[in-house]
């Protein structure tokens, strides 16, 4: 019997939607959202490649960027939450019509940016988040049996990040303003997935070491987490602020040691069951820190640097939270802790392409070149993931 990687109440193999029904899939959204997100992301990278081998006619950058992080990194936090939120409060699963409303709007956003239509990317995006915030807190507020762990409150204020990013995006005034840009991209490139990761993270990766879930199991351990939840979510927002606004340094530090400093205090770094899978959550964790730590010293180059927190951190985090989702729903849970070859290649895969990606900012020479390189690297180890899981994807605990 496998369980949820945030959901407490054990499953039954004789109950839910049958397999080929859409209330299936609408009940379980992360099926359709990490495959697509996977999928988003192979096209993301290889847009660097064809426009070095001139094959595409504009420069990727934005494109890039938005496509990796809305398209990407938002289906990753819809498909995750779209499927633990309703499970954490006991309350119903989305529907039908909500899963396509939501898919739909994804969809849209990648297209649109990859047609260079940012506006309505970015009004896409909200509109997603904007519909997955509703149909969470509508649950939580009228059909919630117990309430959702306080840690969840850093995964609304990665959806609140995200939102406004976008929004400030949207308004031409932000162009024309530097801090007000620098504002923007924060929030939507660290926002959106940082805090999220943060307060899922100290939920989910006990379980993910072999111990248990990390929710509280006293009204005095609640309030203490909400309490802490609510500063890191203060601090990670006033960093943004602070570097926005000329104190780089003080809010990369901040953000470093709130981040650390949370993680260090709410999960137990004890390891009751080892594999390869938890030995890159580890390598995940310490290259995305890494990333924020450096990136102050040579801010000139700071988006070379911050690939080491955006694809070592952030993209292989979400890989592999999404596996151990995808081993535990497809009655593998034990296959999570495997030591696997396998993984251990996608995770070496994972941390060259942040380290090549990084390169630049200390051999400016390489720039193109390691450009191509670790986007066909990060292709690379998408498709094998997404190779990798492909009967998880599809296959129900309990099914042969």
């Amino acid at each position: 019997m496998s369980q949820f990687p945030a959901c407490k109440h054990k499953k039954h193999k004789a109950r839910g939607p049958r397999r080929h029904g859409l209330r299936w899939l609408a009940a379980e959204p992360y099926r359709v959202f990490f495959f697509s997100g996977a999928v988003w992301s192979i096209i993301g990278a290889a847009l660097w490649p064809l426009f070095y081998a001139r094959m595409l006619g504009f420069y990727p950058g934005f494109v890039h960027a938005r496509i990796m992080i809305e398209a990407f990194g938002g289906a990753f936090v819809v498909g995750f939450l779209g499927t633990a939120g309703p499970r954490m409060a006991t309350a119903p699963k989305l529907t039908p019509a909500e899963l396509y409303w939501l898919f739909a709007l994804h969809q849209a956003c990648g297209v649109s940016h990859l047609t260079l239509h940012f506006a309505w990317g970015d009004g896409f995006f909200i509109a997603l988040l904007v519909s997955l915030v509703l149909c969470l807190v509508i649950r939580v507020a009228r059909f919630r049996k117990e309430m959702p762990p306080p840690q969840m409150l850093l995964a609304l204020t990665g959806l609140a990040c995200g939102i406004a990013g976008a929004a400030m995006h949207l308004s031409p005034a932000t162009l024309m303003d530097p801090q007000r840009l620098r504002l923007a991209n924060l929030l939507l490139y660290q926002g959106l997935l940082l805090p999220p990761v943060l307060g899922i993270g100290s939920f989910v990766f006990p379980r993910m070491l072999g111990g248990d879930f990390g929710d509280p199991k006293t009204a005095a351990q609640s309030k203490a987490k909400l309490l802490r939840a609510i500063a890191v979510a203060a601090l990670l927002v006033g960093s943004f602020f602070l570097e926005a606004h000329g104190g780089v340094a003080t809010g990369h530090s901040v953000r470093a040691i709130a981040a650390a400093g949370y993680l260090l205090i709410e999960v137990t770094w004890q390891t009751r069951q080892s594999g390869s899978l938890t030995t890159g959550l580890f390598w995940a964790l310490a290259t995305g820190w890494l990333g924020i730590v450096l990136a102050p010293f040579y801010y000139l180059q700071h988006v070379s640097i911050e690939h080491l927190l955006y694809i070592g951190g952030f993209g292989m985090l979400m890989l592999i939270v999404g596996s151990r989702v995808l081993f535990g729903h497809s009655g593998d849970l034990e296959g999570f802790f495997a030591k696997s070859k396998w993984a251990r290649f996608l995770i070496f895969l994972g941390i060259l392409a942040a380290t090549t990606r990084a390169t630049p900012a200390w051999v400016p020479s390489t720039t193109i070149s390691h450009h191509i390189y670790a986007a066909w690297t990060w292709g690379l180890l998408a498709l094998l993931w997404l190779l990798w899981h492909r009967r998880r994807f599809v296959q129900r605990d309990g099914e042969p």
